[in-house]
């Protein structure tokens, strides 16, 4: 049987995601969010979320109306505090939502090391600060460094510019940031796509399939500027 992993809807791709599910969620503001993947999330009603990504969702509408709706019981994040996010901010300070803040670098490398087997590291990033209490921390060639673990999620919910029905991903200049990283972190991984290509370019290619369950085809965000093998499907 021929591989084929796109969906007719956002609503099929996010089949599965329930109450207590931890999500990330691509981004870095509003280029690489998975708009209407998270509008289906949305409209399906469930709760108690944790979200992991870049900035709390600043920037996009929809993640924001997850916040908004007060499904989300955590979030894991690099700039709670970015414009445009007042309204995790009001929740934040109501104590309605919890934070694990969580360095730039240090975020991105957590989550890289789930998807690579790395059970943890030790980075110089965070040590003398609050974000490194309770963990562990050793003199490594002289520098004070702390000790960081991975981070895993159920579900990935990523944006490529391109893809094919094999999983196969393809991104667009800022819209990368962690959505290759991210789609190797989750058990299931959702991609909506600007558009499904008969087939890709290799050398092109940034997220290979085997990391990705489901496509899904969202709005285009842009031309294309990447060479890739076929015509728009």
């Amino acid at each position: 049987m021929a591989i084929n992993k796109v969906v007719e809807s956002a609503e099929q791709a996010i089949s599965g995601i329930d109450d207590g599910a931890t999500l990330m969620v691509s981004g870095f503001g509003p280029p690489g969010q998975p708009e209407a993947v998270l509008e289906a999330v949305l409209a399906k009603g469930v709760t108690d979320l944790t979200i992991i990504n870049n900035n709390a969702g600043a920037g996009g509408v929809a993640i924001s109306r997850l916040f908004a709706a007060k499904r989300v019981r955590k979030v894991v994040c690099s700039f709670p505090k970015a414009i445009g996010s007042t309204i995790f901010d009001e929740l934040y300070l109501a104590g309605e939502i919890e934070l694990e803040l969580v360095p730039q670098g240090t975020l991105a490398e957590r989550i890289r090391a789930a998807g690579a087997g790395i059970t943890g590291f030790f980075t110089p990033t965070g040590y003398g600060t609050e974000l490194a209490e309770g963990k562990e921390v050793r003199v490594i060639d002289g520098v004070p460094s702390v000790f960081e673990r991975p981070l895993f999620a159920d579900f990935a919910l990523v944006r490529g510019h391109r893809g094919d029905r094999y999983g196969n991903l393809v991104f667009r200049k800022t819209g990368r940031n962690f959505g290759p990283i991210m789609a190797a972190a989750a058990e299931v991984t959702i991609a909506e796509v600007g558009g499904v290509l008969p087939q890709l370019d290799p050398e092109v290619i940034a997220t290979p399939g085997i990391y990705v369950d489901r496509v899904v085809v969202g709005a285009d965000t842009g031309a294309d500027t990447l060479p890739a093998t076929g015509t728009e499907a």
